[in-house]
This record gives C-alpha cells, sequence and structure tokens, in this order.
C-alpha cells in the first residue's frame, strides 16, 4: 500500500498544494523554512491522527485561516480526509465515513517518521520515549491502545482526588482504592505489552545499527520499570504516604523508561552527534520492520533532513537499505540538490523528485534513471 496523492488546503505554510507521489522513493528539495518536513508531517497526520511536530491542531492552521484540510487517495483507492477548524471536533474520515473514535484509525495507514527532533528520545525525559514506544505498539495492538486510554484518565482522576484531598486536610483511602484497582488493572496490561515488544525488537533494531555503523559498535536497549522489582498493589501501598504528601501519584508505568546505550554507557553522554544519529535511524528502521511483520502492510517512509551529520559511508549504507524490496514508499526532504542526484546516482536507484519554494511544490525534472 502507497499513497498516490496529496492534498493540503490552508496547512502550516500551504494554502493550496496538490502531489502525485512515486510508489518508491520521492525527494523533497529546497531551502530551510520552505516548507519540506510539513509535507511530511501532514502524511503523518493521516497516519496517526496528529502531527509529528506540533500536538495542538489549531496552530498547524496556516495563518489568518480558519481551518485546514489534508486529502489522500491511496494506490487501492481508499481515500483518507482530516478536517480541522478552530472551535471544533478534528473530524476523520476513510472512504467519506467519518470516525466515531480516532483510534479506531490507528494502524490502518501507518508511517514511520525519521526526523531531527528525534534527538528528543535521547536528550529529554522518560515522557517522550514513553510515548514512542505506545505509539508503535498502539497501531497493531487495539486492547493496548484500549488500556493506555483508560490508564491515563485514571491516573488523572487519582491525582485530582490526591489534591483534592490535599487541599481539605483529609486522606480517605476507600475513595483512593477505588482508583488504584482500575490502575493496576490497566497499568499490568501495560507493562506486559512493553515487555513483551522491547525483548523482541532489541535483536532487529541491533541489526540495523550493526549494518548503518558497519560492524563497528555496540548498541542495546533497555525497559526499565518499577514493576519489575515490585507488584503494583504493593508499589502503591508502599507510596501512600509520598502520594498524600505530593497530591500526585508517584508510582506505576507512567515512570517507565527505555534506557538508550552504546558500548555500555548512555548514548547521550557518550555518544557523538553521528553515533547518535545513527542509533535513532535504526530505532525507526526497527520500528518499520516491527510494523511491517505486525500489520502485514509496509508503513511509508519519512525522512526528513537524515543526510545531516552522517558521514558518506553511512549515507551510503542507509539509501541502499531504504532502496531494498524491504522498504515501500520513502519521501525524504534535503536542501542540497546536488547532494541527493550525487547519491542515487552512486547506488543507480530512481526516485522522483520535487523542488519547493514561496510556499509550493513543483514537480522537478530531476531525475536518476538507472
Amino acid at each position: 500500500m502507497y499513497l498516490s496523492k496529496l492534498s493540503l488546503i490552508n496547512f502550516k505554510n500551504y494554502q493550496q498544494a496538490d502531489v502525485s507521489l512515486s510508489p518508491d522513493i520521492n525527494c523533497f528539495i529546497g531551502p530551510n523554512g520552505a516548507g519540506k518536513t510539513n509535507i511530511l508531517d501532514a502524511i503523518y497526520y493521516l497516519s496517526m491522527c496528529k502531527s509529528y511536530l506540533n500536538p495542538i491542531d489549531s496552530q498547524n492552521i496556516l495563518f489568518d485561516e480558519n481551518f485546514f484540510v489534508i486529502q489522500s487517495t491511496w494506490n487501492n483507492d481508499d481515500t483518507v480526509y482530516c478536517g480541522v477548524k478552530k472551535g471544533q471536533k478534528k473530524v476523520f474520515k476513510k472512504n467519506k465515513v467519518t470516525y466515531e473514535k480516532l483510534a479506531d484509525h490507528i494502524g490502518l495507514f501507518p508511517s514511520v517518521m525519521i526526523s531531527p527532533y528525534d534527538r528528543n528520545l535521547i536528550l529529554e525525559g522518560s515522557e517522550v520515549r514513553r510515548k514512542w514506544m505506545d505509539g508503535i505498539i498502539s497501531q497493531f495492538d487495539r486492547q493496548f491502545l484500549h488500556d493506555l486510554i483508560k490508564y491515563g484518565k485514571v491516573l488523572s482522576q487519582r491525582n485530582a482526588l490526591l489534591k483534592n484531598m490535599g487541599s481539605y486536610g483529609f486522606f480517605d483511602q476507600e475513595s483512593i482504592s477505588v482508583w488504584n484497582e482500575q490502575l493496576i488493572e490497566y497499568g499490568n496490561n501495560i507493562h506486559a505489552a512493553r515487555k513483551k515488544i522491547v525483548d523482541d525488537f532489541i535483536p532487529i533494531f541491533q541489526k540495523y545499527y550493526q549494518w548503518l555503523s558497519n560492524n563497528n559498535e555496540e548498541v542495546s536497549l533497555t525497559y526499565r520499570s518499577q514493576l519489575f522489582d515490585s507488584s503494583f498493589e504493593d508499589l502503591l501501598a508502599g507510596a501512600t504516604r509520598n502520594d498524600q504528601r505530593k497530591q500526585y501519584t508517584t508510582v506505576g508505568t507512567h515512570k517507565d523508561d527505555f534506557i538508550f546505550t552504546i558500548k555500555g554507557h548512555p548514548i547521550k553522554k557518550f555518544g557523538s552527534q553521528g553515533q547518535q544519529k545513527s542509533y535513532l535511524i535504526a530505532l525507526k528502521l526497527a520500528q518499520y520492520e516491527w510494523l511491517l511483520t505486525q500489520l502485514n502492510r509496509k508503513p511509508v517512509l519519512l525522512l526528513d533532513d537524515i543526510f545531516d551529520k552522517l558521514d558518506n559511508g553511512r549515507v551510503e549504507r542507509l539509501m541502499q537499505m531504504v532502496s531494498d524490496q524491504d522498504f515501500g514508499q520513502v519521501l525524504i526532504t534535503d536542501t542540497d540538490k546536488e547532494r541527493i542526484d550525487t547519491i542515487f546516482k552512486n547506488n543507480q536507484i530512481e526516485y522522483k523528485a520535487f523542488e519547493i519554494e514561496e510556499n509550493t511544490v513543483v514537480e522537478s525534472t530531476l531525475k536518476t534513471t538507472v
């Protein structure tokens, strides 16, 4: 499955744009700030019902407009529509039928984005890494997505109750226990799903990193959770006084983390920029393979500005990899037309090129032929 047509109206910097895509490799070339990344983000919207870059839907509307629309046609004639209007509920449609729950759409049109913003996975706190992993699982495990949503609601209710109790200077264990039961049920399910995917995910990730680095470095990924050391029931019981004092829930799966290491050390502190970028690319390529295996369909691979900070050897190996038959449709952004042309000529890879300038997308005559 691949995206054949994309149409944008008032989305970010585009008043209107219509693009016909190749089922293979598509390159969007233009200066920084031209809107190359926004094309990729629109496709991510169609996949995950939200922006990869800005979770506030209204902030993705073109300045001075009050709505945006993203529409797409896929090779199997499926159509997907996303409409956002200020002050109204976001609308998603598949084949002109509106979803009652956006969660029903997740996983039907999978995509994987590799972006400079992925550095947050390494540099920021545990919440960013949890959301990344949960986003992978949610695309093929409906029960996990249900449990994740329920857990978030229960956690909010429990925290609100703790804060309210703190404000009035009392503590009611019976009321807290009602929320504990639900938190434990959903939390245990979330923990089990995260543990299962990490155990299977690590060798796939390591395979891609070894390919990119030419077997030069050892990397790993570790799932860290309080539930490895104690049951959820015991964790909550032991944290009662701390929760009461701090007026929020201090233990649970919302505290889980994923630890990234290179040669046994945190890659945040000991990895070079090139190693960190290779690490992130390997994570995302493993995500791609995992989704392909689970969903039995090839995600759209979105590569945003991936050549920066990679040496020529890693760039060559990456392009050889994504042009392989195991990958489907690929969209790439870059600022340098000559670099794109040279990379693909050296690897004898065909691609379709688009040039972006002044908020317009134009199909380019630049095209490598084998």
